[in-house]
């Protein structure tokens, strides 16, 4: 029972969450320390609790008893942008420069089963500007987690199937402004027309820039919040000695609309060079239809000697099919405005290679790389969500300090990508450079 406390309170934390940033588009490069020093590959062998993030069966491959991880990640992304024209702004770097995200995994091997609980950070992305063509503070925040009740069953010696039921939440906080025509252009579904009409210049004459406003200024929660289901399924295959074939499907998330109180948001008008008092209209967003992939990934692991692992993955993020456009509707004054963001974000290819050599009997050396393609067009880049960052080239180790228990670290560096929209007028530059540190206990 005091273990189960403890599960239960370590939950909880987890549920405060933390907005992170993310690399292969808005998923992580790696999940656990040890796929991420691996370069993300993580299909086909043990790599702790994080298989519940990866691949649930992989749960299988682990020895007899139970296993608790606890982790801490930091993310550390270098975003500056660029306003070539139109913006009031020569060149500023975001001050979102350090994210911090707690996470945990219990599991249990029961004869043929093996079952826990889990905690960890999916992904997210966000920058914070503190200046921007109306002279206040710019920022996003979005923040996507998971509690996750993993199950997985060895069928035979060769085989084990293993799955997940995920509950996920999501929170968002936004500060965006833009010349008051270009938001009017965004309105796909104008209401009775009080905020359309104010917005195209009828309720404020004179006016030039329009902020949209949603925040709770925390790292730790969002103003817009959502929480929704999901699940994993995967399998793992031993299809010789030494050679481990492994499969996950993940499927795609079933997340509510994200929301803020009635009076959560505002909508801000300027008049950044005339005489006319700045007008505030508090309201309620609500993000819509906001959701994670499907993605699917195969992988291998091939042990060449009993110190030196091989491990490869391949993995597909169906992003098209969630992030066509970021869609808002902001209700105020007895109306209701929806506006749409275009995203038309690309699916992603990511292929993820690692290497593990165990050069003593504690110690384990790890390296590998994270190749992918960026799912972001031109003419949908923005400076407040720029996930543009492409490939990744990692370290890891880990140490046993015990038979009982051991530390795993990785470090990630990500190369600068840098984007221009030329429609809006600014480039995005973007690198990081990110680690984890993990305990594990077995017991």
């Amino acid at each position: 029972m005091q273990l189960k406390r403890h599960v239960l309170a370590l939950a909880a934390l987890g549920l405060t969450g933390t907005p992170v940033w993310a690399t292969n588009g808005m998923n992580m490069e790696g999940y656990g320390p040890i796929a991420t020093g691996m370069g993300g590959a993580s299909m086909a062998y043990d790599n702790g609790t994080a298989a519940v993030m990866n691949n649930p069966a992989t749960l299988g491959l682990m020895g007899k008893g139970s296993r608790l991880d606890v982790a801490l990640g930091f993310l550390g992304p270098d975003v500056s942008s660029t306003h070539l024209a139109g913006m009031g702004i020569a060149n500023i770097g975001s001050g979102g420069d350090a994210y911090y995200m707690p996470a945990f995994g219990y599991v249990k091997s029961d004869g043929q089963l093996v079952y826990g609980v889990a905690v960890f950070a999916q992904g997210g992305m966000g920058t914070e500007y503190n200046r921007s063509m109306d002279n206040r503070p710019e920022r996003s925040e979005l923040g996507v987690g998971r509690v996750i009740l993993p199950l997985a069953y060895k069928v035979s010696d060769a085989l084990t199937l293993g799955g997940s039921l995920d509950f996920i939440w999501s929170m968002l906080d936004v500060k965006m402004v833009m010349p008051i025509a270009s938001m009017a252009g965004l309105i796909t579904q104008p209401g009775n027309g009080i905020l359309a009409g104010a917005l195209t210049g009828m309720a404020f004459a004179g006016y030039d820039a329009a902020r949209l406003e949603f925040s709770d200024g925390s790292d730790f929660s969002g103003k817009a919040k959502a929480t929704g289901w999901a699940g994993k399924l995967g399998l793992t295959y031993k299809a010789a000695p030494g050679v481990t074939l492994g499969a996950a499907y993940h499927f795609k998330t079933g997340l509510g609309d994200m929301k803020t109180g009635s009076t959560g948001a505002s909508m801000i008008v300027s008049d950044l060079n005339g005489p006319n008092p700045t007008q505030t209209v508090p309201g309620k967003i609500t993000v819509r239809d906001f959701q994670w992939p499907e993605t699917y990934a195969l992988g291998i692991a091939v042990e060449l000697n009993p110190r030196l692992m091989l491990a490869a993955d391949y993995k597909r993020l169906n992003w098209k099919d969630v992030m066509k456009n970021f869609t808002m509707t902001y209700a105020a004054m007895g109306d209701a405005v929806t506006f749409a963001l275009p995203q038309n974000w690309d699916d992603q290819d990511v292929f993820q290679l690692g290497v593990a050599y165990k050069a003593t009997d504690a110690l384990t050396l790890r390296a590998g790389v994270n190749l992918a393609d960026n799912p972001i067009p031109n003419n949908t880049v923005h400076y407040l969500f720029p996930a543009i960052v492409k490939n990744h080239y990692t370290l890891g180790l880990g140490y046993d300090l015990s038979k009982a228990s051991g530390l795993n670290f990785s470090l990630t560096y990500a190369p600068e990508v840098k984007q221009t929209n030329t429609a809006f007028g600014y480039r995005v530059e973007h690198s990081q450079t990110n680690w984890q540190l993990m305990y594990t206990h077995r017991f």
